[in-house]
């Protein structure tokens, strides 16, 4: 193609927008079932109610700010998302990463942090990276689901017991000491509130799983709170509808600081979100998403939902569990759920400002129990000792330290073991001098002298820097042959590390007097060889071969003309 018919770079931008945007198609399907849709954003809202609560305390900014993500992103996400059935809001997964950022920057820094992932999120849409996500091994995400259940009902230890929670970032140590002073202090009522709360979601859940005991929970717990009069903290005043749209909370000045809370957010955000909309395009039929659309609906909402005092926001797979279980048809669905939220907000905060803490502390625990799939855990378990590692590492690592340091850890501990298999795969095998060639047109006792003074040998599969000197070095010691013949058609790949071990053990060789022949070296394998010089002598040489045959064939007439083999070349 020219240059004149190509694109232009305005016009590739362009482009890119209009992939990232939802369709005329996108927009009309929200009609095709209305009664199905309304049914389905109903039950999500009443499950999500508790859940935007809860995280939204847990989170440190606040039960308002909880709500409000859910009504500004869970709007945005579900028109300009990239999936039909993505429920979207606060998560147990981001909060683990906030509650650090409210402790260090305070409310603003949180709300700041989130519209700059949002940004993020937008130009990694704009940038076509929906599809690396996919790049995350399975150990890693079950390791840090794990961790962040372990966090999430650590978060909740001191609202269950009743305890003003400690100003330190670790939730083992503030666990720790809220126990210590529910021990000194006893405070029963809150922690009767929460263990009932909790057990009826856990045993409801069993049961009739298709019935909201989390919002019957709380609604009970409310009841009792205000009929016995308990002296246990509630969430407290809540002002009615969402506040004005304001950048007043963002500091410029901060924003440097913030950039890589900011990259972690964004990050995850980006891997729950995903995750969550390959889990109802597997639970629905013939249903696929769209991860570039769906990062971007996630970006916007990021953006937008600080501006109403919300705090960063990622797709939800229990809610959108529920939403494609209870019949969702369209995103109309989680347009509803969003719309009913935004009703609790607006003409019933009186009524929820009375929820105990306590209350929501159960919800967030049984949330963090059931994010436990124990079967999916023991048959990773089963699979293997590194995947057991990798996922028991990236746990311990989200409990010990936080989330981002986790996913880092687990991919680099995944990486290490994926190159010590790929490693494995490798191999020097010395091959019979005639394998897999036709028959030889010389007589079987020269044949057999042939195969005194010749070594073949076949390297398998790559030749890098985790496996090159595991067996590359061994083959400088042979010195009993006067030939060796390297066979490299069945090299899978080359890095400049193994191509340089492949040179020195080609010099040590050829310093033994033993005469050193290539065959079958790939098109593809040539460049990273020819810069690093390794077959320049033997190139020059006349030693380097397209096939083995032509390579016995010089052998042969090497050893002729040495007088190692008597007669004359034919």
């Amino acid at each position: 193609m020219s240059s004149a018919a190509q694109p232009t770079l305005p016009a590739r931008g362009r482009g890119r927008v209009r992939a990232v945007l939802p369709t005329r198609r996108n927009l009309a399907s929200m009609g095709r079932s209305p009664r199905k849709d309304l049914l389905a954003g109903l039950t999500v809202a009443i499950v999500a109610l508790p859940l935007a609560l809860g995280f939204g305390v847990a989170s440190g900014a606040g039960a308002q700010a909880g709500l409000a993500t859910a009504v500004i992103a869970g709007a945005l996400a579900a028109v300009f998302g990239g999936s039909n059935f993505q429920v979207s809001g606060p998560t147990g997964a981001m909060t683990v990463v906030l509650v650090p950022i409210v402790h260090k920057y305070g409310t603003s820094g949180v709300l700041t942090v989130g519209l700059l992932a949002g940004l993020l999120l937008i130009a990694l849409a704009l940038a076509g990276a929906g599809r690396f996500m996919a790049y995350v091994p399975a150990p890693v995400v079950e390791g840090f689901t794990v961790g962040i259940a372990g966090v999430i009902g650590l978060q909740q230890v001191p609202a269950a017991l009743g305890v003003t929670p400690a100003g330190g970032e670790n939730v083992v140590a503030a666990a720790v000491e809220a126990v210590g002073d529910f021990v000194a202090h006893p405070h029963i009522a809150s922690l009767a509130l929460a263990a009932g709360v909790a057990m009826v979601m856990l045993l409801g859940a069993r049961l009739r799983p298709g019935i909201p005991f989390s919002l019957l929970a709380v609604v009970a717990a409310t009841l009792v709170t205000t009929l016995a009069n308990l002296d246990v903290a509630t969430i407290g005043h809540l002002p009615a509808g969402l506040p004005l749209p304001s950048f007043g909370f963002l500091d410029v000045g901060a924003v440097p600081h913030l950039a890589t809370a900011a990259l972690a957010v964004a990050a995850l955000a980006a891997l729950e979100s995903l995750m969550s909309a390959t889990a109802a395009d597997a639970m629905s039929v013939s249903e696929r998403h769209d991860s570039d659309r769906e990062l971007f609906g996630q970006g916007l909402s990021n953006v937008v939902a600080p501006l109403f005092g919300g705090v960063a926001a990622t797709g939800a797979i229990a809610r959108t569990a529920v939403n494609v279980r209870s019949g969702a048809a369209s995103r109309l669905a989680a347009l509803v759920h969003a719309g009913v939220l935004a009703i609790v907000v607006f003409a019933a905060a009186p009524l929820v400002s009375g929820i105990p803490l306590a209350a929501l502390a159960g919800v967030l625990i049984a949330t963090a129990i059931r994010m436990v799939e124990v079967a999916s855990l023991r048959a990773l378990a089963r699979s293997g000792r590194g995947e057991a590692a990798i996922m028991v590492l990236t746990a311990g690592a989200t409990l010990a330290f936080d989330l981002v340091t986790a996913v880092i850890v687990g991919l680099l501990v995944a990486a290490v073991l994926a190159l010590r298999q790929v490693a494995r795969t490798a191999a020097l095998t010395q091959v019979p001098l005639h394998e897999g060639l036709p028959p030889a047109d010389h007589h079987q006792e020269e044949q057999a002298l042939l195969a005194e003074h010749i070594a073949a040998y076949r390297i398998d599969g790559p030749l890098f820097f985790a496996a090159a000197h595991r067996f590359l070095l061994q083959l400088a010691e042979t010195t009993d042959v006067k030939v060796i013949i390297l066979r490299l058609s069945r090299v899978s790949t080359i890095d400049a590390t193994g191509a340089l071990v492949l040179g020195d053990v080609i010099d040590k060789l050829r310093r033994h007097h033993v005469q050193v022949l290539v065959s079958g070296v790939r098109d593809e394998h040539l460049q990273t060889l020819d810069a690093l010089g390794v077959l320049s002598e033997l190139r020059d040489e006349g030693r380097v071969f397209s096939g083995t045959p032509e390579a016995i064939a010089y052998a042969r007439k090497y050893l002729h003309a040495t007088g190692a083999l008597a007669g004359t070349v034919e």
